[in-house]
């Protein structure tokens, strides 16, 4: 955003007769952003919208590196983008929390209005490989919050195994989430963030995909997953190549390994126990064995935290002159030429 650019949050304070959430259910996001454009400048002001109700446009007075900024962030029920969601949220933002699992997203953003002390968060049901799904949710978090100044495309998935055995289910299930999905987001989100740009010019908006150290080089027996985000950067440079025109800057975090989260320690599923499985590690006879293997990759000795990401995240946030760039976050392991 600009400096001395700050849009007011819009919020539906009394619903129409009708719809869901306040909007009625056939309006698209483009609909909504429309109706609420004369309030996008307005500071404190309300108005009655047809369709929508009453529409309060309000500075919230909370403070944070986020303040008062309309976050989406997919995947969002547990783990890494769940960390991503609280922390934005204690930062000062309103924060969608999606995912395709709708009971887990909403609890967590209950958790979340209960950390703050304040409703500052709402849980919508996404599936990022499905058109229609997207369409959907990005209309709620728009009838919700009125907009979006910052999405965090965080879901993603990873099937390792040999290219001399892999299904193609699996190979479908990563692409379609990891590549196809992060496409549909920003076609939506995008589209919404264009209309806001025509209402505020001097305003700008972020995209950030949480992408991965395998999106940079590749990744033995793990072929789908490093494929599908080395594809995910030729997306977000293409991206902002054509939305800069709409003040959107679009940018990729490519973490290291995540060696204390679920992703990687979950004794069921996670990377350690899979890669033990597919040989992935030679000599490897333990999960311990495969941890210290890849503690030895990394020269500061330890793996990535949410903590390293999010100050990824806001630097690329207040950067105004960054765009279409993969930020290497991983300790050294991965370094730029």
């Amino acid at each position: 955003m600009a400096a001395g650019t700050r849009l007011p949050r819009l919020q539906v304070v009394a619903a129409a007769s009708s719809g869901f959430s306040g909007v009625s259910a056939d309006a698209s996001p483009g609909q909504i952003v429309e109706a609420l454009r004369p309030l996008i400048t307005a500071g404190t002001a309300e108005a009655d919208i047809p369709g929508v109700g009453r529409v309060a446009a309000t500075f919230s007075g909370r403070a944070g590196r986020a303040a008062d900024k309309i976050a989406l962030v997919t995947g969002a029920a547990q783990g890494f983008g769940f960390e991503i969601a609280r922390d934005l949220a204690a930062q000062g933002a309103w924060v969608a929390l999606a995912d395709i699992n709708v009971a887990g997203v909403e609890a967590a953003a209950a958790q979340l209005n209960a950390d703050i002390g304040m409703p500052v968060a709402i849980g919508v049901a996404m599936n990022v490989a499905d058109a229609e799904s997207v369409s959907a949710a990005v209309r709620a978090v728009v009838a919700a919050f009125g907009g979006i100044d910052l999405f965090v495309s965080n879901a993603g998935v990873l099937k390792a195994a040999s290219v001399k055995t892999q299904t193609v289910a699996d190979l479908d299930f990563v692409t379609n989430v990891n590549y196809k999905g992060y496409f549909l987001s920003v076609q939506a989100v995008s589209r919404v963030m264009a209309l806001q740009h025509a209402a505020c010019p001097g305003a700008w908006f972020d995209i950030i995909q949480i992408n991965s150290k395998s999106g940079l080089q590749g990744s033995n027996k793990n072929g789908s997953y490093a494929g599908s985000k080395f594809g995910g950067i030729g997306l977000t440079q293409s991206f902002a190549m054509e939305l800069v025109e709409d003040h959107v800057k679009v940018n990729a975090i490519c973490p290291g390994n995540f060696f204390d989260g679920p992703l990687w320690s979950n004794p069921k599923t996670g990377l350690f126990v899979q890669y033990l499985a597919t040989g992935k590690v030679p000599g490897a006879k333990t999960v311990a064995d495969v941890r210290a293997f890849y503690e030895a990759k990394v020269p500061m000795g330890r793996g990535c935290t949410t903590p390293d990401v999010m100050r990824a995240v806001y630097y690329l946030v207040d950067q105004l002159y960054e765009t279409g760039q993969a930020l290497p976050v991983t300790g050294g392991q991965v370094m730029l030429k």
